[in-house]
């Protein structure tokens, strides 16, 4: 009887995610922000507004707004390095929207992943974490709150300077 040849034990070991979690957008300099995890979701999403493309000399760019904090002002960012996607919206329904990859921090680990550009002004959590993020990384207890919070609290990590408004 032949045996199954060994899979690499070099797995890296997953977090247990809460059904929501406080997280960091490093460089957008967006810090603490509410986040609600869905399985059902493949991609992650973003709140923004007045998303739309500028030219610059020979070069497009996404253009959007944040909403970094209630009754502050929007902040705008400007991006290079974009996709367009057709996404299933939360009431099944296909819709075009720009995705961009920027870092989020989650249990004190920084990935980069992608986003979608979404108007979730409506929704109670600004931030969308999908499938793609969670895949092979994290382990859904839907039970529990903000479990990435308590590694933050416990981590002595420096703030990136928050008036930078470009990222690759």
């Amino acid at each position: 009887m032949k045996k199954k040849p060994k899979k690499s034990s070099k797995k890296q070991s997953k977090d247990v995610i809460g059904a929501t979690e406080i997280v960091d957008f490093p460089e957008l300099g967006w810090h603490d922000v509410q986040a609600r995890v869905d399985t059902g979701a493949a991609t992650s999403a973003i709140h923004c507004s007045r998303v739309r493309l500028v030219r610059q000399g020979e070069q497009t760019r996404l253009s959007f707004y944040l909403d970094v904090q209630k009754g502050a002002p929007r902040q705008r960012f400007s991006v290079s390095d974009f996709k367009e996607r057709t996404i299933k919206n939360s009431f099944g329904q296909e819709e075009r929207r720009y995705i961009i990859k920027t870092q989020i921090t989650l249990f004190g680990r920084k990935i980069r992943t992608e986003f979608s550009l979404a108007d979730r002004q409506k929704m109670t959590y600004p931030v969308l974490i999908g499938r793609k993020l969670l895949n092979g990384r994290f382990i859904v207890d839907v039970s529990q709150k903000n479990l990435s919070s308590q590694t933050k609290k416990s981590s002595t990590s420096e703030k990136p300077d928050a008036s930078a408004s470009t990222i690759a």
